[in-house]
């Protein structure tokens, strides 16, 4: 199931969607007969043109806002948890030489486990982490070495959110820990507090990372690899919770007692 959905993944979304859609459309446009060539060029031009617009700030943004559902956790109310969640799914650095070849977090997993430490020290609550094994040894490694947070719970087992909700929660319940903060990019943040939520544990969202691009000049219209990404984050997001409430209805996936 994991590597399927990798794999739709990877030839849906961008940049390898539009692309491919190009492609094929640039191939019919070579074919006999007026109905491929026109279906050919119909796809090129949809191809490329989809590439720019999710490339551009101004789509990128609107986009982001439709997947980032909850606001920034005010920590200066009480949220009554027992335990702070931080989830992994994105880049680790298996051995970074800045730090004699430790593991590191990268890019946006960095800025999971920042805002995660500084949610730990603000409530003084212990810390799971959960994620692929490369994942949890860099998260572990910057936890501690930058940021004086040791984890008490590793869940190194899981390759999605769904896995790290359900391994995760017999952890902590084995505990006593029946609420949570839930740590994780603002994109993401609503798919996980359901999956959470779904293996038995009360959530507090925590989204960090929220996308939106500064300015209203010309240049929200003018592509650029950041406005994709994030546009690629929030497709991600916006399909993949219909998938999920899916998938749970059909019973495709196997949930804890």
């Amino acid at each position: 199931m994991f590597m399927l959905k990798l794999l739709l993944q990877m030839l849906v979304l961008p940049p390898a969607g539009p692309l491919l859609l190009a492609i094929a459309g640039a191939w019919l446009t070579r074919v006999h007969g007026r109905g491929a060539r026109r279906a050919g060029w119909t796809l090129l031009v949809a191809g490329l043109a989809s590439q720019w617009l999710l490339a551009t700030p101004v789509v990128a943004s609107a986009l982001s806002a439709a997947a980032q559902r909850y606001p920034a956790l005010d920590l200066a109310r009480s949220v009554e948890a027992q335990a702070v969640v931080i989830l992994g799914g994105d880049w680790a650095r298996r051995e970074a030489s800045e730090y004699g070849g430790a593991p590191a977090a990268g890019d946006g997993l960095l800025g999971r486990v920042a805002y995660g430490a500084y949610v730990a020290h603000h409530t003084g609550l212990p810390v799971l982490i959960s994620g692929l094994p490369r994942e949890v040894q860099a998260m572990r490694a910057s936890l501690s070495r930058d940021f004086g947070v040791e984890p008490r719970w590793l869940e190194d087992r899981s390759h999605d959110t769904f896995e790290s909700a359900q391994r995760s929660a017999p952890m902590l319940q084995a505990d006593g820990i029946r609420r949570i903060i839930l740590v994780t990019s603002a994109v993401h943040e609503w798919r996980a507090v359901h999956e959470f939520q779904d293996a038995g544990l009360a959530v507090v969202p925590a989204p960090e990372g929220f996308w939106s691009w500064p300015g209203t000049g010309p240049h929200r219209y003018w592509p650029n690899s950041s406005a994709l990404k994030a546009s690629t984050d929030a497709l991600h997001e916006i399909v993949g919770d219909p998938a999920r409430r899916a998938m749970a209805a059909l019973g495709v996936r196997r949930q804890r007692p």
